[in-house]
């Protein structure tokens, strides 16, 4: 048998391949390990529903404890309808040969009528519940992985694999608990309902209940053997999922317009996800079409056995040994042994099936943060000076071949502005990450007023940072609540908003907006304004300058900037960065070299560290990105 590889779907150029999910590499070959497979499918179902029953718990106790009643009832009412039946039809009987009078038959008539009413009844309300506890299930487990998600590391996001563990969580987990809750009720509601009717049954034919009991069996291993290729599949195109999303995203949002149109990918883009959804319809469709076939074909021998139940049934009537209230009453309990069996078997397949899909849940929520506080964290110092420290610091990404830094060391004075430079890929921007603490260091140690940051509280340590990264968010919010989400203790502080505002140069056009810092900015809500690269920019730099924090890092933070608005805000960065230790990243050697200390990185090493100055005059790699840069404004001039 081939084995199965991973689904691809390369770039927006490369190949489309979705594996077959009946190909799995881990399916079992002999008897054997497929008994086994089912054994451990059986015992981690069951192991599955005391954490769903907590899930299902917390997310609503009231609408829980009475979907568990209302099953109950309903587990009954199947038995009490056919003896209902059975006893109207024999006083109907008893009184057409005048043996009983109509009084029987209308009370009779009314117990039915109380019975069906509480089947209808019961439903509802049925239905009521669940309908209302999957909504809040929804909630609380979207909660539950943003939370958890807002505590995870930096690189967990990184990966395309823990992203489609994420994906999975979010989107396929929050509804199957109810599922699965809904499914292990059903379970004990059609055992209740098989109980009383096997009774019944039996005292006919011990042999016809074993028919009954036999025959959904070999629809019930179908059934399992396609849920469990359903979820295979759908890991499967977990990514093709995501790549559909992001196609979709390049065409129908503002932010990537200007470019689709420009250079004419609208059609490419649309033909790309039109091949992507058709791929991964092929694949969902041929899996239907076998379920629901594999299925019906084997419902067959349900449904022969069921038809010779009742044969068998009918001819005992017609030779006396049974009236025809007892005829009713022992055809309903056949028909509900038999549904009773498979609804059984379809009740623990669809547990399986959800059970597979909270697995993902659970990993996601299982997954430890790399990055959190030490047993004992240090406090930060107080007052915090800000010297920081790289001893012999080397960091590789995971999965690189190369480290982004290689034995790094230099120091920084509390209160110095540095610059840091070098060509694309030098690791300039992994040096501000593991200065924030995104990353852990893969060797050597950073320090902050001479103590290891990883001593520190993460969070605390984060606090007394602010910065703003190259590729810095524009939030679809207010013009205030953009800036304010900085300090997000005095997020409404409209005050201090303001004073950031000045700071980064953009409070001028926020007071030309239509509602000034309450306008909603961005295209997708509440009617909102459209910025300027540039617009947006300073708008960040404002939410950094917002946190009055010791350390300040910039990522390149004029790079959307206009000549005149860069020039501005460094002539101003000495008042603004006044008392804070301040990296920033840039590659406009005009700005540069206004830094008390220039750092340059080159392939992860450090270079050369000093001033505008020192580096000059040592004529190195400084010197020569310098000069180079220089030439270009005077070829241009």
């Amino acid at each position: 048998m081939r084995r199965a590889g991973k689904a691809t779907e390369s770039g927006l150029t490369g190949p489309i391949t979705i594996p077959d999910p009946r190909q799995r590499p881990d399916e079992p070959r002999d008897l054997a390990a497929r008994f086994k497979r089912v054994r451990e499918a059986v015992g981690g179902t069951v192991r599955g529903l005391p954490r769903v029953a907590r899930l299902t718990w917390g997310a609503g106790r009231l609408l829980t404890i009475g979907i568990a009643l209302l099953t109950l009832i309903a587990g009954l009412l199947p038995t009490v309808t056919a003896y209902a039946a059975k006893l109207l039809m024999d006083a109907v009987v008893a009184a057409l040969s005048g043996h009983g009078g109509t009084t029987t038959i209308v009370w009779l008539a009314v117990f039915q009528f109380g019975v069906f009413t509480a089947s209808a009844v019961t439903t509802a309300l049925t239905n009521i519940c669940q309908q209302l506890l999957t909504e809040r299930m929804v909630l609380t487990i979207r909660h539950q992985v943003m939370d958890h998600a807002s505590r995870l590391h930096l690189a967990f996001f990184e990966g395309s694999e823990s992203y489609d563990l994420l994906r999975q969580a979010d989107r396929e987990a929050p509804q199957r608990p109810v599922s699965m809750l809904t499914s292990g009720l059903g379970l004990i509601r059609t055992s209740i309902t098989f109980g009383s009717m096997i009774t019944l049954l039996i005292t006919v034919s011990p042999l016809l209940a074993l028919v009954a009991l036999v025959a959904p069996i070999p629809a019930f291993i179908a059934q399992s053997k396609y849920g469990a290729r359903a979820f295979t599949l759908t890991l499967m195109l977990s990514p093709f999922r995501r790549r559909m999303e992001y196609l979709s995203m390049l065409v129908t949002t503002d932010n990537h317009a200007k470019e689709t149109k420009l250079f004419g990918l609208g059609p490419y883009l649309v033909d790309r996800f039109h091949r992507i959804s058709t791929a991964a319809y092929e694949k969902q469709r041929k899996l239907i079409r076998n379920r629901n076939l594999a299925g019906a074909g084997w419902s067959l021998l349900s449904t022969f056995a069921g038809s010779a139940i009742a044969l068998y049934i009918a001819l005992e009537a017609v030779a006396g040994r049974l009236t025809l209230g007892d005829l009713a009453l022992y055809t309903a309990a056949a028909t509900a042994v038999q549904t009773s069996v498979q609804g059984l078997f379809n009740a623990f397949t669809g547990m399986y099936e959800n059970n597979l899909y909270l697995d993902t849940l659970y990993k996601f929520l299982a997954t430890e943060p790399e990055i959190v506080a030490p047993p004992d964290p240090k406090p930060l110092p107080s007052p915090l000076l800000g010297r920081v420290t790289f001893e012999r610091v080397s960091f590789r990404y995971p999965g690189a071949d190369e480290p982004a830094l290689d034995d790094v060391s230099f120091t920084i004075e509390p209160g110095t502005r540095v610059a840091v430079v070098g060509r694309n890929g030098a690791g300039k921007s992994t040096l501000l990450k593991l200065l924030c603490r995104l990353y852990d260091p893969t060797g050597g140690r950073i320090l902050l007023d001479g103590v290891d940051i990883r001593e520190f509280d993460p969070e605390e340590l984060r606090s007394a940072m602010s910065a703003m990264f190259q590729d810095y968010v524009s939030y679809h919010a207010t013009a205030a609540e953009n800036i304010g989400l900085g300090d997000i203790d005095h997020v409404t502080d409209r005050e201090r908003i303001e004073d950031s505002a000045r700071r980064a140069g953009v409070a001028e056009r926020i007071e030309r907006l239509p509602k000034t810092y309450d306008s909603p900015l961005g295209r997708w809500f509440d009617q909102g304004v459209s910025l300027s690269g540039g617009e947006w920019q300073k708008l960040a730099l404002a939410r950094a300058f917002r946190r009055d924090a010791p350390i300040l890092l910039l990522d390149e933070p004029t790079s959307a900037l206009d000549a005149e608005a860069e020039h501005e805000l460094f002539a101003r960065l000495r008042e603004l960065a006044k008392g804070r230790t301040t990296l920033y990243i840039s590659h406009r050697f005009s700005t540069v070299r206004r830094a008390e200390k220039i750092l340059l990185l080159d392939k992860g090493k450090l270079a050369e560290y000093g001033t505008h100055d020192e580096l000059m005059a040592l004529d190195g790699g400084y010197a020569e990105l310098f000069t180079l840069q220089a030439a270009a404004y005077l070829d241009e001039a």
